[in-house]
């Protein structure tokens, strides 16, 4: 009635996106970029890291409907954490005790977010059992 709809936040997104990305194209195009300093890190990507955060996406996506949400995204989080840490050259990436720290910040996260969407939003996560709490 006001003239915002279910369609008005799409199209702004698709608007602003739009001026963003002719605006990054204008600065490339009249040499913008050219007081930047030069990238900080490596020339190139640690593919260790990669394959761990990989790892751990993918195994969230095929392992969510038969493990549930809590445990496929504790699984998520601890392997990509490793891969940060090897990425970073973390001393002590594969310790005993750097996993169950991971495992337990996992959980932490995981569990609340879980029954928020589940209990306070009525949004259905796969679970474990059928009580609503796993």
């Amino acid at each position: 009635y006001g003239g915002a709809g279910p369609n008005c936040v799409p199209w702004l997104t698709a608007a602003m996106l739009t001026l963003c990305g002719g605006w990054i194209l204008w600065e490339a195009r009249t040499g913008g970029f050219r007081e930047m300093a030069e990238p900080a890190g490596a020339r190139h990507g640690n593919w260790i890291g990669f394959v761990w955060v990989s790892t751990g996406l993918l195994l969230n996506a095929a392992l969510i409907e038969r493990i549930g949400f809590i445990l496929s995204c504790v699984l998520c989080y601890v392997l990509a954490v490793q891969g940060l840490r090897r990425a970073a050259g973390q001393p002590g990436a594969g310790r005993p005790r750097t996993w169950l720290v991971d495992i337990v910040s996992g959980l932490l996260i995981a569990a609340p977010v879980f029954w928020m969407f589940t209990k306070f939003l009525a949004i259905n996560l796969p679970g474990l059992t059928s009580s609503g709490w796993l």
